[in-house]
């Protein structure tokens, strides 16, 4: 059988990998639905700025994993960045009446 350089067979590691990648993304989509939730509820204010580290020590994630889900809310228009100042919670009602 072969192994890998660290001395892992390669049958573990097709074993493990898969279930690294299937928990990561779990974990990805409980932050984001979590995250989400704040912010509808209003539990994060809009304007509210979000520090990374903070986040990720409240929810023992990594920030490259937060980073993630930071630009899908970017993407979805529940957050904006404002370049060297960090992400902020956007204005939702603002949004919602202006069209914006």
């Amino acid at each position: 059988m072969k192994r890998f350089e660290d001395g892992i067979p390669n049958k573990v590691l097709k074993d493990i990998f898969p279930k690294r990648l299937i928990r990561r993304s779990l974990v990805t989509e409980e932050l984001y639905a979590d995250l989400k939730k704040m912010i509808l509820s209003g539990k994060l204010k809009k304007g509210q700025k979000l520090t990374l580290g903070e986040i990720s020590q409240h929810f023992n994630v990594s920030i490259p994993m937060l980073h993630k889900v930071i630009t899908r809310l970017k993407e979805n228009g529940l957050i904006t960045s404002k370049g060297e100042k960090g992400f902020f919670v956007t204005d939702l009602l603002s949004k919602v009446l202006l069209g914006i």
